[in-house]
């Protein structure tokens, strides 16, 4: 068999739906670079509320006294003074896709966006550039008190939620992109579900970046009241350029008593893209957070979501894969604080890297002195599928008390020899081979997505893996 086998090549992935590049037009953009005049303009182009002048001011002060993290990936190649903070495309918030500028809609037409709103979701918002170009609920949610609006609208009609909340979770001093965010956020989804409302139906939001050399800064604020339960979907994309071009988002998530919320994304960015995203959430007494995530392109990325786990018998779950290939570098993860008794965990976490990628895992477990009674389970696993390709994981385990039930496992390998010589010996071909032990690999996280995510996943690992024998 050995002297009959063919040397497979892993073709780069085809993204031809994602890289879809619109000309660059714009109403309004900033200048390159950061400054106070920037962050003012940027707030007055909102009329927004003087407080939120400040803390933009204020964030930026931080940003500048905060050094780029000593640890992960290399980000000398992100010069911010090269980075255009703002840019408003030309048109403002629609209510209806026929009012969607015809170029803008048809992008999100060929990523299918209007189409999943038709068949299965709740309510849509769609940002292209720096802020939310189209916007939708059901009106029986509306009926039912839930509140799905964009964060600009959020902070005028619902201002006091607005500011009991935004980024109390994630504090500017919290790193040098949170700091970066605050001074310069845009766009983004807020979402408030009330006491005992079941939003059985999810929402979701999609973000599109198009512009070269700008950077995306939306921000969610996602409020479930105690009793409720709500699953977000979240996707974002972009073309790729010849410059680089720097996502820096901020999640917060507050879940309430007895509350639940899933929380799933497929990041897919291009390959010019440093995706240093932050999200996190805290549960209270019996929530739950369950976390669904897929990394995707991107040159670096730096994400790793945390749960807090704040009252007694709350709950998270993360279940993630990241997929680097040539010139990628993704530093992903979780954490979790136990900060209260009987409170339980589950990550599980997989990568895979080919052509010379590099996956790693960074997560970190942390129990309390005040979590006794608490169980965690982590599972991470890496699996290369060449010879370059490199798989780290890095985990870290701060437990202060003995009353606990904790598990850790992690794995690291390379495809196996054998198992492709035993699909072969059954008369499939390598390639399918490899891509049918990948897609093993991965059904844990691909049958916890919505079936047009899962689609989605399945057909970006298909692309990773598609390839030609000779």
């Amino acid at each position: 068999m050995e002297s009959n086998r063919k040397k497979t090549y892993v073709a780069d992935i085809n993204r031809e739906v994602f890289d879809r590049k619109n000309q660059f037009t714009y109403s309004y953009k900033t200048d390159k670079g950061l400054s106070p005049e920037i962050v003012l303009d940027i707030s007055r182009q909102k009329n927004e509320p003087q407080w939120m002048t400040e803390f933009r001011l204020k964030s930026l002060e931080i940003y500048h006294s905060l050094d780029v993290p000593p640890w992960g990936p290399d980000l000398t190649g992100l010069d911010i003074e090269n980075i255009v903070t703002y840019v408003r495309p030309n048109t403002q918030l629609n209510y209806t896709w026929d009012d969607v500028p015809q170029e803008i809609k048809d992008t999100f037409v060929a990523l299918g966006i209007p189409q999943a709103e038709h068949k299965l979701l709740a309510g849509v918002g769609a940002q292209y550039d720096s802020e939310v170009v189209y916007h939708s609920i059901q009106d029986q949610m509306v009926q039912r008190g839930v509140i799905y609006t964009d964060m600009e609208t959020a902070v005028r009609e619902y201002e006091d939620l607005v500011r009991e909340y935004f980024m109390t979770l994630v504090p500017p001093q919290d790193h040098k992109f949170a700091a970066l965010h605050g001074a310069v956020w845009s766009g983004g989804s807020f979402v408030y579900v009330p006491k005992g409302v079941q939003v059985d139906i999810p929402l979701q939001s999609y973000f599109r970046s198009n512009a070269p050399g700008a950077g995306q800064f939306e921000h969610t604020l996602i409020i479930v009241e105690e009793g409720a339960w709500l699953h977000f979907i979240e996707g974002c994309s972009a073309p790729k350029h010849s410059v680089n071009n720097l996502h820096a988002g901020c999640v917060e998530l507050f879940v309430k008593e007895k509350a639940g919320l899933r929380y799933s994304t497929i990041e897919n960015w291009s390959k010019n893209m440093y995706n240093l995203n932050t999200k996190r959430c805290v549960v209270e007494a019996n929530g739950r957070i369950e976390w669904v995530s897929g990394s995707f392109g991107s040159k670096v990325s730096m994400l790793y979501p945390m749960s807090i786990l704040k009252g007694q018998g709350a709950r998270a779950e993360f279940t993630g894969v990241t997929f680097a290939g040539d010139g990628q570098y993704l530093d992903t993860g979780a954490k979790v604080v136990h900060a209260a008794p009987y409170t339980s965990s589950t990550i599980n976490s997989k990568s895979i890297s080919k052509g010379g990628g590099v996956a790693v895992y960074r997560g970190l477990l942390k129990v309390s002195q005040r979590a006794q009674h608490s169980k965690s389970t982590v599972s991470c696993e890496s699996l290369m599928l060449d010879n370059i390709s490199q798989s780290d994981t890095i985990p870290v385990l701060d437990i202060a008390t003995d009353e606990v039930d904790i598990g850790h496992e992690a794995k690291i390998g390379r495809i196996s020899d054998e198992a492709i010589y035993y699909l072969m010996s059954r008369g499939i071909s390598e390639e399918e081979a490899r891509a049918m032990i990948v897609r093993g690999f991965v059904e844990p996280i691909a049958k916890e997505l919505p079936l047009e995510y899962a689609v989605e996943m399945n057909n970006l690992i298909q692309l990773e893996l598609e390839g030609t024998i000779g």
